[in-house]
């Protein structure tokens, strides 16, 4: 029979396993991984979201047939330069007083096959060396798309736990003092707080009382709550019940009764076409649709809910990926980025207005606010190139005559600038070529 993924744009969903729970191992004796293919549902009545719905249905398909508490997200044309990268992104994901509030691990993007020269400006060294590192101070780096380990309970939409803060003092005094003082106020003022309490617990103890004597109230409230929660569930995730139960799991792992058919049919109800029907798939859950940039919308979306992201740069570069070699392709990506930015921009997800009373430190927003916002200075810049040149045609200056006052602002304003651009190289490592770039 013919492969039933030839068209591109109508097939079924197909998932071939390679390598699965057999324990296959490799010459040296050491078990290998999962190795599985996956292909999600196509119809032409069907809005697929390009490559976030395919990331979505990826997250889907790997927590129903292994349920990895981590994830690690490499394009197409990126491949793992330096194996020992994961060990270092699990050790701030496990580490044990912040690793819990980190929700991905980003690593630079390093290229091959471009010029000495850099004339397309492909290795983006600014960006990466200097702009990264300075973000990874505040709650860490944009996610760019690629070379990024996940964890995977940050996909669902949780917020990020919150640490609990030891009980400390109420008042700057001496210790002597505080205590002679202050907790004789603490103890007049808590003795109306203790008693109102000790009531309240004596009437939710008397209607607690009261539900117990009603036969069948404890399994009837139980089961009702137990059903709306399912529906709850539900609604967030979608149908599959092993997939609810699998976000549910913070260390991961799949059902130990559970098939391997059983595990696949649910599989391939998950990159279901219409799975994500009536969801929050692309909402609030997964990969963030309504932008062809959706991974600065998923990193958004991240930080506002609390988490904190990491910039890890080792030795040897972690991926190393192909640039574009030609004018035309490197203008089309940069065509791309500022359409995704543009996007953002006019989406209930901009980070101008979006997002505030979270976890999103302010600034951090001003970093998303900068991605957004950048592919309009084209407007002023092109102000700036063009009307000189009509000045100096029509004899007509709509710049008045600097005044002393405005040349000493002037040259303060430059210095600033430069010497804040000499301070980023020095600290980034950056040469002058790749700043002036």
């Amino acid at each position: 029979t013919p492969w039933p993924g030839n068209n591109v744009r109508d097939h079924p969903g197909m998932i071939q396993v390679f390598l699965g729970q057999n324990g296959v191992r490799d010459v040296e004796g050491y078990e290998l991984p999962r190795l599985v293919y996956v292909s999600r549902e196509k119809r032409p009545g069907f809005e697929h979201h390009k490559r976030a719905g395919a990331m979505n249905a990826l997250v889907r398909v790997s927590a129903v047939l292994s349920n990895a508490p981590y994830l690690l997200n490499v394009d197409c044309d990126h491949y793992i330069n330096n194996s020992r990268a994961l060990r270092e992104a699990m050790c701030f994901m496990m580490d044990p007083t912040s690793g819990k509030k980190v929700c991905y691990v980003q690593f630079p993007q390093r290229f091959d096959g471009i010029d000495r020269h850099d004339r397309y400006s492909n290795r983006n060294v600014v960006f990466f060396d200097i702009n990264m590192k300075g973000l990874d101070g505040l709650q860490g780096p944009i996610y760019v798309g690629t070379g990024c380990v996940f964890r995977r309970q940050a996909f669902y939409g949780f917020d990020a736990p919150v640490k609990k803060k030891p009980p400390g003092k109420t008042c700057n005094c001496l210790p002597k003092w505080c205590c002679l003082w202050c907790g004789s106020r603490k103890n007049k003022k808590s003795k109306p707080k203790k008693e109102k309490k000790k009531s309240k617990n004596r009437e939710a103890s008397k209607q607690i009382h009261a539900l117990e004597n009603i036969e069948g109230i404890e399994e009837s409230t139980s089961e009702k709550s137990s059903e709306t929660s399912q529906m709850k569930l539900e609604k967030k995730y979608g149908q599959s019940p092993v997939f609810v139960v699998s976000t549910l799991l913070e260390n991961g792992g799949v059902p130990r009764d559970a098939s391997p058919a059983s595990l696949l049919r649910e599989a391939i109800q998950v990159i279901s076409c219409g799975y994500e029907d009536k969801t929050e798939w692309g909402k609030e859950v997964g990969w963030i649709y309504g932008s062809v940039t959706e991974d600065i919308l998923t990193g958004f979306k991240m930080h506002c809910h609390g988490w904190r992201s990491v910039y890890c740069i080792p030795k040897r570069p972690a991926f190393k990926g192909s640039a574009p070699i030609n004018l035309s392709d490197r203008l089309h990506q940069v065509l791309r980025w500022a359409l995704g930015s543009v996007e953002i921009f006019f989406s209930r997800h901009c980070p101008i207005w979006y997002g505030y009373g979270g976890g999103l430190k302010w600034l951090e927003r001003f970093s998303y606010i900068n991605s957004v916002v950048y592919p309009w200075t084209s407007i002023p810049l092109l102000v700036y190139c063009t009307l000189p040149a009509i000045c100096l045609l029509t004899g007509k200056f709509i710049v008045p005559e600097i005044s002393n006052y405005a040349s000493i602002v002037f040259m303060a304003l430059f210095i600033s600038i430069a010497a804040t651009g000499i301070l980023e190289m020095q600290w980034g490592g950056v040469g002058i070529d790749d700043w002036w770039r």
